[in-house]
C-alpha cells in the first residue's frame, strides 16, 4: 500500500504482546505526529513481507489476492522461547473494599485455576483483575494481562504465542501452539472476557499449563474452576471511595445520612458513586451536595449536561464508534481538542469513559444516553476518510492496524448502515492486507464478513473477487478447507470474468491445497491458468446466459424460493432433492401462488435485505450490483412457514423433518454462478425471502445410513465411531479417520459427500457453508454453520448453529439441537 501523504495520527505501536520491546510492560497511549494534507490513496501490490501460519507461507497481495505455498520440509520458523513474561495492566489506585474479595481471588487462583469474575457491569471487576495481575504471585515463567473486549479467543491466542515466545510473522497451527504453549506456567488475565464456554475453552486449550483468571459480565466457567461473583462494595468502603473523589471526608450529619443513601440506592457499586461525587464536583466551588438517591437514576443526564462542548465533542466521537478503543492521537485528529490527554482523563475521572491498554473508549451505558441526548453521530464520512489515510500511510504498521480493528469495523457498519457501501468498502479493502500480515485471523474475518455484502450493494465486482478470495485463504489458513475450496473456486470465476490473470492463478493456486473432493462436474481439479480447469474458459465472453457472479450471493439470485413437498420425508436421503420450484416469468418480477394458498409478492432485489434501512441504500446498491435482474419471490409469513419451519417435513417441522433440525453437516453440490463447476461439500440451505429478509432452512442429511449399506457398528466402537440413532428416529454413522471422524451420505443434490469431524476428548465439530437453493440447485454462497457434537458415554448431543452470514438478514431456522444413542 502507499500514499502520497503523512498527514494524520500515527499511533505509538503498543498495547499488543509481541508490539514492542521483549518483555516490556504495555506504554500509556500516545500521541501521533502531524503534517500536511492528504491527495490520494492508492491500493497495489504487495503489502508487505510473507507470513507463516501453519505449514502455509502467504504472501499478502492488496490487489489481485494474496498467494500461498506449502513451506518445504524443515523451513518452519523455530521460536524461541522467552525466559520470562512480564506485560502487566497499567498502573491505578488500590479498590477499596475488595481485601475479602482479593484474598479469595488469591486462594483460587493459588489452587490452579482457572478462576473467573462475575457481576454486572460498574461493579469493579476490571478493577480488581488489573490490581490481582500486579500484586498476586505469579507462575514461574511470569504474568500476562489482556483485554478481550470484541476480539477472538484464536487472536487472544495468538497474543499469548508471542508474548510467551520470540516470532515474527509466525501464526502455528491449532495443534503447534497447544505443543509449543505446553509447559509454559503464566499466570494469564484476561478482562471482558465475555465468552460462551465454548469459547472460553478454545482460549484456555491454547496454553495448557497457564493458569487463567478471566472477568466478565456473566458466569460461563463450567466444570473445573472456581467461579467468583463480585458484588458492590459495603459502606464503609463506599463512603472512603466518596471521601477520595470529592478530595475532602465526607461530612457527618445530613451529607453522611445521603452518602449512605446513595450507598445503598447504587448497591454499592463503584462506578455510579463515583458519578455521583464527579457530579458534586461540577457544582459551582463551595456549593456542590451529593445527589439525592432518587437522582442516581438520572447521573448521567445530569453529567452530560455539565459537560462543555470540547469534551461532548470528543464523547460523541468515542460514542460513535460504541465500544472501541482508540488511541489518543487519533481522538486529537478527529475530535480537534487541546490537550487531548488530559481532556480525556478528565472524561475518565466523571465516569464516561475509561482508559484501557489501547487508547479510551466510552463507557457502555453512556453511548445510549449520549445518544437519546445527540442522535446525530459523528459524520461516517470523516472517519472514513480519516482511517483510510491513516491506514495506507507506509509507517502504519499491521500491529496499529490490528489494535483500531474494532474501530474500522464499527465506521464499516456505519458506512453501509447510512446508505455508503462503497466507503465501506474503502475501510475494508484497506484495512484487509494488514489485518491478514497481523496474523488475527479472527477479527480479519469479521471485517472480510463486512466487506463482502458492501462490496456487492456498491456494484463493486473487483472488490467482490478480492474479499472473496480472501476469504478462502483465510479460511485455508484456519484449516476449514472445505470452505476454502468453495471461496476460492468462486474467486478464480469472478477474477477470469473481470480479466485477471494474476488473481485466477493465486486463487487456483491456493486451490491446490484444499480436499481432493473439491472438483467440477467432471472431477477436475481446479488448475492454473493454462491448465485444464474449466474456469480457464469462463470470462467476460461467458455469454449472455451467464449470471454475474458478483451478485450471486443474493438470495434466489436466479430463480425463485424451492421448498420441500410437504410429505413426510427421512433426513439424509435423496427426497431433500426433490423440492418443488414455483414457476416466474424470466423477468423475475412476477407474482406467483403458492400451491397452499400462500401469497407471493413480487421480487425482491437483493440489495433490499435488513441491514439496508434506507430507501436510498437499497435502491442505490441494487442499481450499482444490477441485483435487478436477480430477484427472489419474496414469500410472505404465511401458515406454511410459521414458526421455524419453511415446509413441512416428517414431524412439521422442517424442511427435512425434525432430526435435521440440528445434525447438519452432510454434503452438498454447489453450481458455481458462471462456470460449470460444481463442488461436492458438506450442506446446503433452501433460502425463501420473507419481506426483505433472507431466511435459510437447512437440509441436513450428514452420515444417513442409507438402505442396504453394509456397515454396521461393532461392539468395539469407541468415541464418535459406530451407528447411532437419532432423537428424530434417523440413522447417523461414523467412521474414524485420523484423529477424527468421517461421516458419509447422499447430499442434498444426489451427490455421495463426506463430512470431517476433527476435535479432540469429546467434543468434534464440522463446518459447512450455507447456500441458496432458491433456484433449484446449490447457488450463491449465504454464509456458513458450524455443527458440534460433545460425546457423553453412549450418548451424544448435535448443536448446530449460523457462524457467519454473508448477506445480511440471512437466518438459520433449522439450526438447534439434536441428540443421539448409540446403537449396540
Amino acid at each position: 500500500m502507499t500514499d502520497r501523504d503523512t498527514s494524520g495520527p500515527a499511533p505509538a505501536d503498543e498495547g499488543r504482546p509481541g508490539a514492542g520491546p521483549e518483555g516490556q510492560p504495555e506504554r500509556r497511549p500516545g500521541r501521533g505526529p502531524e503534517g500536511g494534507s492528504e491527495r490520494r490513496i492508492d491500493i497495489a501490490g504487495d503489502a508487505g513481507g510473507p507470513v507463516v501460519a501453519g505449514d502455509h507461507n502467504v504472501v499478502i497481495d492488496a490487489q489481485h489476492g494474496s498467494t500461498v505455498t506449502l513451506l518445504m520440509e524443515g523451513r518452519r520458523p523455530r521460536p524461541v522461547r522467552r525466559d520470562r513474561v512480564a506485560l502487566l495492566p497499567r498502573r491505578q489506585h488500590a479498590p477499596l473494599g475488595r481485601d475479602t474479595d482479593l484474598a479469595r481471588l488469591a486462594t483460587a487462583v493459588r489452587d490452579g485455576g482457572p478462576v473467573q469474575l462475575w457481576g454486572a457491569p460498574g461493579v469493579g471487576k476490571s478493577t480488581l483483575l488489573r490490581h490481582a495481575a500486579r500484586t498476586l504471585t505469579p507462575e514461574r515463567d511470569g504474568v500476562l494481562f489482556l483485554d478481550a473486549a470484541r476480539r477472538e479467543p484464536e487472536d487472544l491466542a495468538q497474543d499469548m504465542f508471542e508474548a510467551c515466545y520470540e516470532t515474527r510473522g509466525y501464526a502455528p497451527s491449532s495443534p503447534e501452539l497447544r505443543r509449543l504453549m505446553t509447559g509454559v506456567r503464566v499466570t494469564v488475565y484476561v478482562d471482558n472476557a465475555d465468552f460462551s464456554p465454548e469459547g472460553l475453552r478454545t482460549l484456555m486449550d491454547a496454553a495448557p499449563d497457564a493458569t487463567f483468571v478471566v472477568a466478565g459480565r456473566d458466569r460461563s466457567l463450567l466444570g473445573d474452576g472456581t467461579a467468583l461473583r463480585l458484588d458492590g462494595i459495603g459502606r464503609a468502603p463506599a463512603l472512603d471511595l466518596l471521601a477520595r473523589e470529592l478530595g475532602r471526608p465526607v461530612g457527618a450529619g445530613a451529607e453522611g445520612a445521603t452518602a449512605g443513601d446513595l450507598w445503598e440506592t447504587s448497591s454499592g457499586r463503584p462506578l455510579l458513586l463515583l458519578r455521583a461525587a464527579a457530579l458534586t464536583r461540577l457544582e459551582p466551588a463551595g456549593t456542590g451536595v451529593l445527589p439525592r438517591p432518587a437522582e442516581v437514576g438520572d447521573l448521567l443526564p445530569l453529567l452530560l449536561g455539565r459537560l462543555d462542548a470540547e469534551p461532548l465533542r470528543v464523547l460523541r466521537l468515542l460514542t460513535t464508534l460504541d465500544d472501541a478503543d482508540l488511541d489518543v492521537g487519533h481522538i486529537e485528529a478527529l475530535g480537534g481538542a487541546r490537550d487531548t490527554d488530559v481532556l480525556c482523563g478528565r472524561l475518565v475521572d466523571l465516569g464516561l469513559a475509561e482508559q484501557t491498554q489501547r487508547g479510551y473508549r466510552a463507557v457502555a451505558d453512556v453511548v445510549p444516553a449520549l445518544r437519546e441526548r445527540d442522535p446525530e453521530p459523528f459524520s461516517v464520512e470523516v472517519l472514513c476518510e480519516h482511517f483510510a489515510t491513516w491506514i495506507a500511510r507506509p509507517a502504519t504498521t499491521a500491529a496499529q492496524v490490528e489494535q483500531h480493528a474494532r474501530a474500522l469495523e464499527v465506521v464499516a457498519e456505519l458506512a453501509e448502515r447510512d446508505g455508503r457501501p462503497e466507503l465501506a468498502v474503502r475501510i475494508v479493502r484497506a484495512a484487509s492486507p494488514a489485518l491478514a500480515r497481523s496474523l488475527r485471523f479472527g477479527v480479519w474475518g469479521r471485517l472480510l464478513d463486512l466487506g463482502l455484502p458492501a462490496a456487492q450493494l456498491a456494484g463493486d465486482r473487483r472488490a467482490v473477487a478480492y474479499f472473496t478470495h480472501e476469504q478462502g485463504i483465510r479460511s485455508l489458513l484456519t484449516g476449514r478447507r472445505v470452505m476454502a475450496a468453495v471461496l476460492l473456486t468462486e474467486a478464480a470465476v469472478l477474477w477470469r470474468q473481470l480479466g485477471d490473470v494474476h488473481g485466477a492463478n493465486a486463487a487456483a493456486g491456493a486451490h491446490q491445497y484444499v480436499p481432493s473432493h473439491a472438483v467440477n462436474a467432471q472431477g477436475t481439479l481446479l488448475q492454473p491458468d493454462g491448465g485444464a480447469s474449466h474456469l480457464a474458459s469462463s470470462g467476460p465472453s461467458a455469454g449472455p446466459s451467464a449470471p454475474d457472479p458478483s451478485t450471486a450471493h443474493a438470495a434466489g439470485a436466479h430463480g425463485t424460493a424451492a421448498h420441500a413437498p410437504a410429505t413426510a420425508t427421512d433426513p439424509g436421503t435423496t427426497a431433500h432433492t426433490t423440492a418443488a420450484q414455483h414457476t416466474t416469468a424470466t423477468t423475475h418480477t412476477t407474482a406467483t401462488s403458492h400451491t397452499a394458498a400462500t401469497t407471493h409478492t413480487a421480487a425482491t432485489p437483493h440489495a433490499a435485505n435488513a441491514g439496508a434501512a434506507k430507501a436510498g441504500a437499497a435502491k442505490a446498491g441494487a442499481a450499482k450490483a444490477g441485483a435487478a435482474k436477480a430477484g427472489a419471490a419474496a414469500h410472505s409469513a404465511g401458515a406454511a412457514h410459521a414458526g421455524a419451519s419453511a415446509a413441512t417435513g416428517a414431524a412439521g417441522t422442517g424442511a427435512a423433518g425434525a432430526g435435521a433440525a440440528g445434525a447438519g453437516a452432510a454434503g452438498a453440490g454447489a453450481s458455481m454462478a458462471g462456470a460449470s463447476v460444481v463442488l461436492k461439500v458438506v450442506a446446503v440451505i433452501v433460502a425463501v425471502v420473507v419481506g426483505r429478509v433472507v431466511v435459510s432452512q437447512a437440509v441436513h442429511s450428514f452420515a444417513e445410513s442409507r438402505s442396504g449399506s453394509s456397515s454396521s457398528s461393532s461392539s468395539t466402537d469407541t468415541g464418535l465411531a459406530g451407528r447411532w440413532t437419532g432423537s428424530d428416529g434417523a440413522t447417523y454413522e461414523f467412521d474414524a479417520s485420523g484423529g477424527g471422524y468421517v461421516s458419509r451420505g447422499r447430499d442434498a443434490c444426489g451427490q455421495d459427500a463426506s463430512t470431517e469431524f476433527t476435535g479432540s476428548g469429546d467434543t468434534y465439530s464440522a463446518e459447512r457453508p450455507i447456500y441458496d437453493t432458491t433456484s433449484g440447485s446449490c447457488t450463491g454462497l449465504l454464509g456458513e454453520a458450524t455443527t458440534t457434537i460433545t460425546l457423553s458415554g453412549d450418548s451424544a448431543k448435535v448443536t448446530t448453529t449460523m457462524t457467519k452470514s454473508y448477506q445480511q438478514g440471512v437466518q438459520c431456522f433449522s439450526c438447534g439441537t439434536l441428540y443421539l444413542t448409540r446403537q449396540q
